[in-house]
């Protein structure tokens, strides 16, 4: 005796025509969404800014297959399925629906971070603004993209309905259970929280000068959890953000791009100190760094039989300050070498 088959379709004419309606309906959607993306682009090309172009190249294959899975799911209202097949399909086509949102969201909010960082150039020399947007919209960036992955595995498993029925009774226990996570998890949430908090408070921002345990570096990269520095050899110093609200550091451009540099001068008690501040001012108004505002030396130090000379100079910003004070401590030494040996203490 022939067994019956566990999941029965039994497709009669009607139903035939209802699956060629689909497969219809599926090319028209496809063929609809081309047409009204390729005329808005042709738009969006008579427009001078990028924006829109970034937009509508992140969004337009998730919204494609999205406009297709509602046209699908509005034909298959009309074929008659198997209670297990129309079980699997309600199922399959929730959680579709949940990945597809949530893969369009990603790509709007991936969108509207490329925008603000093209219309924030942190390559400038006065970049203080554009290094806080930037820094603050790559912080809220990655927020709103664990939430949105979040979000759309819940909707994903909630389409499944035991998934859905264990959720409802783990509810009851979920105190415990958070406290449990919370105890094992607290460096992790630690940083997680104070990268949300950096995000506003912007103790650092992207490409700040800071010293940190006497390393001199760059700020590279602000992630949710860690700080990438870039130091002056091309070393990379990985930090907690934690660490940026808990402990004391130095940060060079946090007000103001340009920077006050010192050097200093060790020389003998009877150099002529006036020679050499007119030496230093010309080496610094020589200089290609100088931003015109500081150039200026006096006597910090006495000790016996030597004097301490600091020279104080500016730079139009920080990441150039160094070379200055090289530059222009290289350009008095030789100077006093040439002019002045017998003032080397």
């Amino acid at each position: 005796m022939q067994q019956p088959s566990q999941f029965p379709i039994a497709l009669g004419h009607a139903d035939w025509r209802a699956l060629a309606g689909l497969a219809a309906g599926a090319v028209l959607a496809l063929i609809v969404h081309f047409l009204i993306f390729h005329l808005v682009r042709r738009l969006s090309r008579r427009t001078k800014t990028t924006g829109d172009d970034l937009l509508l190249q992140s969004v337009y294959q998730p919204s494609r297959w999205l406009l297709v899975l509602l046209v699908v799911m509005a034909g298959m209202e009309a074929m008659s399925l198997g209670p297990r097949l129309a079980q699997w399909w309600a199922i399959g086509s929730a959680m579709a629906l949940a990945g597809l949102v949530g893969w369009l969201a990603l790509r709007v909010a991936a969108a509207a971070r490329r925008i603000i960082e093209l219309h924030s150039d942190i390559t400038v020399e006065d970049n203080l603004a554009a290094r806080r947007r930037t820094t603050r919209v790559r912080i809220l960036h990655r927020i709103v993209q664990i939430g949105i992955i979040f979000l759309t595995i819940a909707f994903m498993l909630l389409a499944i309905p035991g998934v859905r029925a264990i959720g409802v009774t783990l509810v009851a226990s979920a105190g415990l259970a958070a406290l449990a996570v919370g105890a094992a998890a607290q460096p992790a949430l630690k940083n997680l929280i104070s990268g949300m908090q950096m995000a506003f408070t912007e103790p650092i921002r992207l490409d700040d000068i800071v010293v940190i345990e006497g390393e001199w570096g760059r700020i590279e990269d602000i992630r949710l959890t860690y700080v990438v520095m870039r130091l002056w050899d091309d070393r990379r110093l990985v930090v907690p953000v934690s660490y940026f609200l808990e402990r004391p550091f130095q940060n060079w451009t946090r007000d103001r791009s340009d920077l006050l540099g010192a050097v200093l001068f060790h020389v003998h008690a009877s150099a002529d100190v006036e020679r050499i501040r007119r030496a230093f001012v010309d080496a610094v108004q020589a200089n290609r760094h100088w931003d015109g505002r500081v150039a200026t030396l006096q006597v910090t130090e006495q000790r016996p039989g030597a004097l301490e000379l600091r020279g104080l100079l500016s730079a139009r910003y920080a990441g150039v300050v160094f070379d200055l004070r090289c530059e222009v401590r290289e350009a008095v030494v030789a100077f006093m070498r040439r002019e002045m040996p017998d003032a080397f203490a």
